[in-house]
């Protein structure tokens, strides 16, 4: 059993994370802000930068101009870029992008992959995952409202979604919608691709996270589709395959995912050391005491740093099962890391919020963001309540324990 990082791990690695230490971080709070859309010439700038360091695109391949890395790999430049709420973004793979590419290069025809994925893949246009609504719950995806209908040569698309990651100043989306509403409930829906300029396409707004209006890559998106018309070619994987296509993307979104959590557990454990260290308490004695100096400090820290190492383990552990034996067979490794790292990360954020007292809790720090906007990771991807139940169904299977 070998624990060393992979060889190419070991040659990106410092220059990831040099970008994100001396680019990245220290104009985060600028774009916070300042707000996405007006900090975009800086953000290019460090892009080409990104680009001509050969670290684009982590998730594709060399032929579609990315740095071919194994899922194993690509989780470990996941956590380096953790370390900054611009990460992802400046290096060409940001959620829902990252998982559009991939399924447009997987189940894509030719002109879908000249048409969409090509400028995708060079970061010249965005994209957005359209499937959640209002009206369904979305711990069951195979309810659904949205519908789109095939009349002549164009499918004409109906429905309300919400929470579109990404809605704001993307050039199209991939919308998931009931074509075969008479199949077996995971053979109804298809996936349709969406130029937002097509008549009938309405964002709403974005919606507030926590009092964040949000923009750009980082909103989520409310949108009508009012009798939108697209051509019949902008189908994605076949008629009622949208479950199977959406599968493609969630085992490696997931590990994408939580190694990006694990590189904010690490930002926000660094950031409670660093004010433990330096926030003085009153003396005794005429002895001035570090904040650090108390147990419960030390506590945090020492259980923060354990449980931040168990998880990435257990997270690299199944991308190694994803890539050698398959999604099927890990998946329950998939569900276990999803609630598990994303509980560690709330609470490792939530104790560095405590450590700076009163500043944690200004948007002067990041600290702030992570708590509001990662919040949702114990909801999206699944429910954490649903995952821990899949797991439980499966461990007590053999011991005779029915479904209900």
């Amino acid at each position: 059993m070998d624990f060393s990082l992979p060889k190419r791990a070991k040659e990106f690695l410092p220059k990831v994370e040099a970008i994100v230490r001396e680019m990245l971080q220290p104009i985060e709070l600028s774009v916070l802000h300042n707000g996405f859309n007006a900090s975009l010439p800086q953000l290019s700038e460090i892009r080409n930068r990104v680009k001509q360091e050969g670290l684009w695109a982590p998730h594709l391949s060399t032929e579609l101009g990315g740095m071919g890395l194994t899922l194993v790999e690509h989780g470990i430049m996941s956590e380096a870029l953790g370390h900054s709420v611009l990460g992802h973004y400046a290096f060409g793979c940001p959620a829902p992008d990252a998982g559009n590419m991939e399924i447009l290069h997987k189940f894509g025809t030719d002109e879908q992959k000249a048409k969409w994925l090509a400028p995708l893949a060079a970061g010249e246009i965005r994209s957005c995952f359209s499937m959640t609504e209002p009206e369904n719950a979305g711990s069951n995806p195979t309810r659904m409202s949205c519908t789109a209908v095939l009349d002549g040569d164009e499918w004409v698309v109906n429905g309300h979604k919400w929470f579109t990651t990404a809605a704001d100043g993307a050039a199209f989306a991939i919308v998931m919608a009931v074509t075969n509403p008479d199949a077996d409930k995971y053979g109804q829906a298809s996936m349709i691709i969406v130029p937002t300029d097509a008549p009938g396409y309405e964002l709403v707004r974005n919606i507030p996270i926590m009092g964040d209006p949000g923009e750009g890559w980082a909103s989520h998106g409310e949108i009508w589709y009012r009798d939108v018309r697209v051509p019949k070619e902008n189908l994605l994987g076949g008629q009622g395959a949208a479950f199977a296509v959406a599968q493609e993307r969630l085992g490696p979104g997931r590990i994408h995912h939580c190694m990006r959590w694990l590189g904010i557990c690490e930002r926000a454990l660094s950031m409670m050391c660093k004010r433990a260290a330096e926030r003085e308490l009153g003396s005794i004695g005429g002895t001035s005491r570090p904040l650090a100096s108390q147990q419960i400090i030390q506590s945090w820290i020492a259980e923060s740093r354990a449980s931040i190492n168990a998880a990435r383990l257990i997270v690299l552990q199944a991308a190694w099962k994803i890539e050698n034996e398959g999604f099927y067979a890990a998946r329950e490794e998939i569900s276990i890391i999803k609630f598990f790292v994303a509980d560690i990360m709330m609470t490792v954020i939530d104790r560095a919020i405590q450590v700076h007292g009163a500043l944690g809790i200004t948007s002067d720090t990041v600290l702030s963001y992570y708590y509001a906007h990662e919040r949702g990771a114990r909801i999206y991807d699944g429910p954490d309540e649903v995952h821990k139940m899949v797991v439980a169904r499966r461990m007590l299977k053999p011991y005779g324990v029915s479904r209900s």
